[in-house]
């Protein structure tokens, strides 16, 4: 059975933009999904990126450009400048690993719904009620928000040195059991198309 270790951004637009294909694709293949959310800030530092707003502005201008584009192919509402962005990844992150541990909803779900609650409801996904809400529609004991922060956070920063040992500079991060990675919620179709050439 194929596994596919996710490494996403809860504030990360394009980590949005995915919506629910690669669960999709997983189910398409029987495929696993281990899901590791990381310090995006913290990552691009470690692996020679550069933040959003310390780009050349041609750079800027594209990013917007694009990222209204891709949301417009995948159907779902965006706000290319919300109230609350940047903000604090962590709390949101940690939740989502007790959330993870604790079994019991849809792991998919949760990721999606917290990044829509930056990206298209102009919510502050750093704080609890944000949070707690998430966690509720995504199946999960909204309690889970208060839980488990020691672990949540010593799980973050293993992720975080996971991601760069694998070579990880971004997110959505997608890495194959074989070692194949695809970058960026616009190769999920050659995510796809991998795993149909690895079962067929």
């Amino acid at each position: 059975m194929p596994e596919i270790k996710y490494f996403f951004a809860t504030i990360s637009p394009f980590t949005y933009l995915a919506g629910m294909r690669l669960e999709d694709i997983a189910a398409k293949y029987g495929a696993t999904i281990d899901y590791k959310p990381v310090d995006l800030v913290t990552l691009f530092a470690r692996t020679g990126g550069v933040l959003p707003k310390e780009r050349h502005i041609s750079r800027q201008e594209y990013r917007a450009q694009d990222l209204n584009r891709q949301a417009a192919k995948a159907g779902l509402k965006f706000n290319i400048a919300p109230a609350h962005w940047p903000t604090n990844m962590a709390p949101a992150s940690y939740a989502f690993i007790a959330a993870r541990n604790a079994g019991g909803g849809d792991l998919g779900l949760l990721v999606h719904a917290m990044t829509r609650s930056c990206w298209a409801d102009d919510k502050d996904i750093a704080d609890d009620a944000v949070i707690r809400a998430c966690l509720e529609e995504a199946g999960f004991d909204p309690s889970l928000a208060d839980s488990g922060l020691l672990v949540g956070a010593e799980t973050y920063a293993a992720n975080l040195e996971e991601a760069v040992d694998c070579g990880v500079f971004g997110a959505p991060f997608y890495i194959t059991d074989d070692g194949q990675r695809f970058w960026g919620q616009d190769r999920l179709d050659d995510l796809d198309a991998y795993l149909g050439s690895r079962v067929g």
